[in-house]
């Protein structure tokens, strides 16, 4: 956690507004950016593949840059440092496989990426063929420079603090943003209030806090299925490759881009009011893509080849909920918060919290009789049972930041 001035890196993301013209060389950008980084791969492959069993790395295939440029004018017109930041990224790709391979996990071989899965361009260094042209005094008039697109209107809604040192444009549907990473961005710590809470997150409630306050879950995405229904029913009677379907598929990243938004922007106000309100807060440390992990098959002994029954279709419901409410987001934002608040988390272990009585600490699964009800079957306290957890969490949270202070 940040503690007093100390600077801290942090992102600053602000839409595009780009003129047609822009819009279609940001387009041609994205497919060229992908061909190098297919062409890459498949280069990769081959090596791997040949009997020889040759090693191409990062540094190989930067240095053919200049021939593939000398021969090829599209790919010449874009920045070589954004060229080599996109073949640092397959790197990366395959460093990250081999270490999988290594530690036994699953493997998962980088794929070639079609044009609805490379949505990213990156430029190493601002001032490498990019340029971030902020004018603090007028925001309205900020523009990004690009190598091969020209001054692109940013709608800079927050000044930008630090030094900008990388610069990343992303599409989103219809939209397109600018991403800035900025280093020695100051932090802005607040003054202490001598409150503690513990943070407990759910479906029912995105989050109840130690003191009985609880964050209503909108379910973003359940309220938006009907909508999505009707435009995927759409989509799934176009025809591939025409315009329709194009159309189509864009309506269908529109209402998910606005799920994400919804989320997104709900996480930053909850986080923004613990932040404020609190010197230390506990939370959970939950691995959720290890809790939204299908259910294991039961094999059944008795008839081989044939399965017993586990719960996939309740678990199913139980996944689709967790991964609604957002809770990965929501820690996400208020991890990044408090460090720049000069606040401190403590993540503990989930486990128990939700069965142990916040009284008498007596752990019994039969406590919690319903989702919203606790009581003890030791001593009768009885409480809301996210409320119960919450206690139980941060009193595990005060415990393991003395623990870390001694």
């Amino acid at each position: 956690m940040a503690q007093g001035n100390v600077p801290v890196r942090r992102t600053f993301r602000f839409q595009l507004r780009p003129t047609s013209r822009q819009a279609n060389t940001l387009t041609a950008l994205l497919d060229d950016h992908r061909a190098l980084y297919n062409a890459a791969l498949q280069e990769r492959r081959d090596a791997y593949r040949h009997p020889s069993k040759t090693t191409v790395r990062y540094g190989d295939q930067s240095a053919q840059l200049k021939d593939i440029r000398a021969f090829d004018p599209d790919h010449a017109r874009w920045s070589f440092s954004s060229q080599q930041a996109t073949l640092r990224r397959l790197d990366k790709a395959m460093a990250a496989f081999f270490r999988r391979v290594k530690s036994g996990e699953m493997a998962g071989y980088p794929r070639f990426k079609g044009a609805n899965w490379f949505d990213m361009v990156e430029w190493p260094k601002d001032g490498d063929g990019c340029r971030w042209d902020s004018q603090p005094e007028n925001p309205a008039q900020t523009f990004v420079r690009l190598q091969g697109i020209g001054h692109v209107k940013v709608n800079r809604h927050r000044p930008v603090r630090g030094t900008v040192k990388t610069v990343s444009v992303k599409r989103e549907g219809r939209r397109w943003y600018v991403v800035l990473s900025c280093d020695n961005v100051p932090a802005e710590p607040l003054p202490a209030t001598g409150a503690v809470v513990g943070v407990d997150l759910g479906v029912a409630s995105l989050a109840t806090t130690s003191d009985g306050r609880h964050v209503g879950n909108p379910r973003f995405l359940a309220a938006a299925a009907d909508g999505l229904a009707a435009a995927q029913r759409d989509l799934s009677r176009r025809k591939r490759g025409s315009k329709r379907r194009r159309k189509a598929a864009a309506r269908v990243a529109a209402l998910h881009g606005k799920v994400r938004r919804q989320r997104l922007d709900l996480a930053h106000k909850t986080a923004l009011e613990l932040v404020r309100g609190h010197d230390l807060i506990a939370v959970e440390a939950l691995k959720v893509v290890n809790m939204t992990r299908r259910a294991k098959a039961k094999l059944d002994p008795e008839q081989p080849g044939t399965f017993l029954p586990n719960g996939q279709a309740a678990k199913t419901g139980l996944n689709k909920s967790i991964l609604d409410a957002g809770w990965r987001t929501f820690l996400d934002v208020l991890h990044a918060k408090a460090e720049s608040a000069g606040r401190v988390v403590v993540a503990v272990n989930p486990a128990n919290t939700s069965r142990t009585c916040a009284q008498c600490g007596y752990c019994a699964a039969g406590s919690r009789g319903t989702q919203a009800e606790f009581v003890c079957q030791r001593c009768g306290h009885a409480a809301h049972a996210d409320v119960n957890a919450a206690v139980n969490i941060l009193r595990a949270g005060l415990a393991l930041r003395a623990a870390q202070v001694a």
